[in-house]
């Protein structure tokens, strides 16, 4: 009977040649080299775009709203939305995610000046522990008052991932963005350590919060145009 030759591929018992072993294999080794990088190489694209969107400065509203909503977790953005409110670019303002041991006592003794805003048109919301608690406690107290536009006040960065849950929720509404700057994105470039990982993590929630978007096929309601009785409670 008569060898095989040294170098030459194995016959199967059909006499068909066998795939190289090691032709697979390198294949297989290719793919989970170039896949991890195909993914970082995606996020750092996506990564940029989120970036380059950002406001850079804070923007002048060209339109009025009935309502205005401010997400808390940034140090100027409930004084901005304050001063939004006493300019009469809404009638009320919503103050969403209040720590519940904290309220509008507290939060007026920080800015005196605004005292009888205080004590007419802003309401507290202790219940939201996320963006996504903002959007829904917003669209409770939108429908409540019947309003049909708003302003939304929240951190430049944090803006993206807010319009998304709120756009969500709030189907039909004029949502108005109104991106506060923090002080250290003004005082430092985004790439500067500590505000490209502030970045950064934003960006990863934002892309979750777009990814629950779309997953989440359940239909959102409309808000429906407010009540004569609701309506007579605003006069």
């Amino acid at each position: 009977m008569s060898t095989a030759k040294s170098g030459e591929a194995e016959s199967s018992p059909l006499g068909m040649a066998a795939p190289p072993r090691r032709g697979w294999m390198r294949r297989l080794l290719a793919v989970l080299i170039l896949a991890p990088a195909a993914g970082l190489l995606l996020l750092g694209c996506g990564f940029a775009w989120f970036v380059a969107r950002l406001p850079a400065e804070e923007i002048e509203l060209k339109r009025n709203a009935d309502g205005i909503v401010v997400l808390t977790g940034g140090t100027s953005r409930i004084p901005d939305a304050i001063e939004l409110l006493a300019s009469g670019r809404g009638k009320r303002l919503l103050i969403s995610g209040v720590h519940p041991g904290t309220g509008l006592g507290e939060i007026s003794r920080t800015m005196p000046e605004f005292q009888r805003m205080f004590s007419c048109c802003i309401d507290l919301d202790h219940s939201a522990r996320n963006t996504l608690g903002n959007a829904l406690e917003t669209r409770r107290w939108v429908q409540d008052r019947g309003f049909r536009s708003l302003i939304v006040v929240t951190s430049n960065y944090h803006m993206p991932r807010a319009m998304a849950e709120l756009g969500r929720q709030l189907p039909g509404l004029t949502l108005l963005q109104f991106p506060v700057i923090p002080e250290r994105l003004k005082a430092e470039s985004w790439w500067a350590p500590s505000n490209a990982k502030l970045l950064l993590s934003e960006y990863v929630k934002y892309m979750a919060a777009l990814l629950n978007v779309r997953l989440d096929r359940k239909p959102v309601a409309e808000l429906r145009p407010p009540s004569s009785a609701r309506a007579s409670l605003r006069m």
